[in-house]
């Protein structure tokens, strides 16, 4: 009798592993930490770059790590107009809140605290 070849099995790719997503976190982006920490300051001039870190880093964002992220943050919230630079180029200089009321309001809606508003 004549042999029968068995069926081939069909072959299976090699599923690539899936990459887990990232999760955004959840507390609020560099850029309002900024806005927040140059609105609460009391200086006239505006606030440096180095004690604009210093305040992020008090609040408990890592600094050195994202080094990079807040000068870049700097860099746009200057460049739309959010923040004024007083002095110096780039990211480097002081910075204060632009006279802009978009910028203003962001900066109300943060520290809006509803149980001080009910007097």
């Amino acid at each position: 009798m004549a042999e029968v070849a068995p069926p081939k099995e069909a072959k299976k790719k090699a599923s690539k592993p899936k990459t887990a997503q990232k999760k955004k976190s959840s507390g609020p982006s560099v850029s309002e930490l900024i806005l927040e920490a140059v609105a609460a300051s009391k200086e006239r001039r505006g606030l440096s770059l180095s004690a604009l870190k210093k305040e992020l880093a008090a609040k408990g964002y890592d600094v050195v790590r994202n080094n990079s992220r807040v000068n870049a943050a700097v860099r746009r919230l200057v460049e739309n107009g959010k923040l004024l630079r007083t002095k110096g180029t780039g990211a480097a200089g002081t910075f204060k809140l632009a006279k802009s009321t978009e910028a203003k309001q962001i900066c109300c809606v943060m520290q809006y605290n509803p149980k001080s508003m009910q007097r």
